[in-house]
């Protein structure tokens, strides 16, 4: 396959990334827009094209455009884009927000040209991070069949792996990987944060945990999240958990109960693994679920809760 001309209207980490890894696989980026004048004249030095000051003078050059904005805004400038003429048929229009579906791209099917997301499926928190770690990610493909080929092929040069999703799985799709990525960043800093609590910086914090981190993902890896799961829930420990909350309630409400909602799921995990029993999953659900702040009896390996 021909590889298509390349427009990106968007010029922040994930635009400027993938025009300067498509022209390393020797896509012809012909034009770059933004809504920061500066940025796009950066990314058009760094791949040889033109800074276009508006986004239709962009997408008319190209076979291929990437609309690469905040997700709040790729309505907005398809439609912009669309009045202004900047569409055509034949055209590929991909955008990669991972929350929205390619109906996102306003005008571009009325104008014969072919709508389709591409998410890659990663973490960027720069321009270089994100050129080194988009080779290998997964890339969530949805839109129109036609653009299917171009999608592939743009992932498979991308030396990434594609998979097909429907519209209606983008909201579900998107959250998983909040959860993935996003919340795992939060977990960390509650981590971290409760660490500092014994005197540890927010650094030392870190590297204490990173290994134990590191080695639960190579873990997950080797035997999937079920086998993968250890710790007090795993083994039924109800008194450790018990320990743990009186110390979590003296931090804080919020980080008390996220601690107890992520337990209360952890036992789901624990009863699939086959790790614990029904009544031992009783017992911890007890637990997790006692009033914040009471008072933990164990007694004959019964538990009770008092106010």
């Amino acid at each position: 396959m021909n590889k298509p001309s390349v427009a990106v209207v968007g010029c922040g980490k994930v635009g400027s990334a993938l025009a300067l890894l498509l022209k390393e696989r020797g896509y012809p980026v012909v034009a770059v827009a933004s809504r920061s004048v500066q940025s796009a004249r950066e990314l058009a030095r760094a791949v040889g094209c033109g800074a276009c000051e508006q986004p239709w003078e962009a997408t008319q050059k190209a076979d291929l455009v990437f609309i690469t904005t905040p997700d709040r805004e790729i309505a907005p400038v398809s439609e912009l884009i669309a009045r202004e003429g900047g569409f055509r048929p034949g055209q590929v229009v991909a955008h990669t927000s991972g929350a929205h579906a390619s109906r996102e791209l306003h005008g571009v099917r009325e104008a014969g040209a072919m709508a389709v997301s591409i998410h890659p499926l990663q973490s960027f928190a720069d321009v270089a991070g994100a050129m080194e770690n988009l080779p290998g990610s997964y890339f969530a493909l949805e839109g129109d069949e036609a653009a299917m080929p171009v999608a592939r092929q743009v992932v498979m040069d991308l030396k990434g792996n594609a998979f097909i999703i429907r519209a209606e799985d983008k909201p579900l799709y998107h959250a998983a990987a909040c959860i993935a990525s996003n919340y795992l960043v939060s977990l960390m800093h509650l981590a971290t944060n409760l660490y500092g609590r014994f005197g540890l910086s927010q650094k030392q914090a870190f590297e204490a945990l990173y290994p134990l981190v590191r080695g639960t993902i190579n873990n997950i890896r080797r035997v999937g999240p079920v086998e993968a799961l250890t710790g007090p829930v795993a083994r039924g420990d109800v008194p450790t958990i018990a320990g743990h909350l009186p110390a979590l309630d003296r931090v804080g409400s919020l980080e008390s109960r996220l601690y107890r909602l992520v337990g209360l799921y952890t036992i789901q995990v624990a009863r699939e693994k086959g790790s614990i029993d029904a009544g031992q999953a009783r017992k911890l659900e007890e637990v997790f679920t006692a009033p914040a702040n009471g008072r933990v009896l164990l007694k004959s390996g019964e538990v009770y809760f008092h106010e």
